[in-house]
């Protein structure tokens, strides 16, 4: 018969619970990676939201020329074009007003800018601004 002591050093060298022991230490790492990956899709996924927006809205005033080229025109070509992406007061238009710009080869230029954040488990790990510069040039 084993004494208790050498029936606890026996119970501890089993190796029944070692799989779940090191998921556990694991788990928490692979999870964080993962929505790392999320969070970075989703800010890339913005980044082409943003560029197809700045050069929709510069094609819209291109097209437009002087007459009736407004920022909220603009604006609102921006909107149409960014999908769920809230541009309110986040695009800025070259001066249309300029009187080089009814001439052929003038240039527009519209930026358009969106703040990001990649927060993983409540921790913020980037931040930033999304930009865009599109410059459309009048033929």
């Amino acid at each position: 018969m084993q004494t208790p002591h050498r029936t606890r050093i026996a119970a501890l060298r089993r190796e029944e619970g070692q799989a779940a022991v090191e998921f556990a230490l694991v788990a928490p790492m692979l999870i964080a990676l993962l929505l790392g990956i999320v969070q970075a899709g989703v800010a890339f996924n913005h980044y082409l939201a943003v560029t197809d927006a700045a050069r929709a809205a510069a094609r819209q005033a291109i097209e437009a020329r002087v007459a009736g080229v407004t920022a909220s025109d603009v604006q609102q070509a921006a909107q149409n074009a960014a999908g769920g992406l809230d541009l309110t007061g986040r695009v800025t238009l070259s001066d249309p007003s300029d009187p080089t710009f009814t001439q052929a080869g003038s240039t527009l230029t519209v930026t358009v800018v969106y703040p990001y954040s990649i927060n993983i488990l409540g921790l913020p790990v980037a931040s930033g601004n999304l930009q865009s510069t599109m410059t459309d040039r009048l033929e």
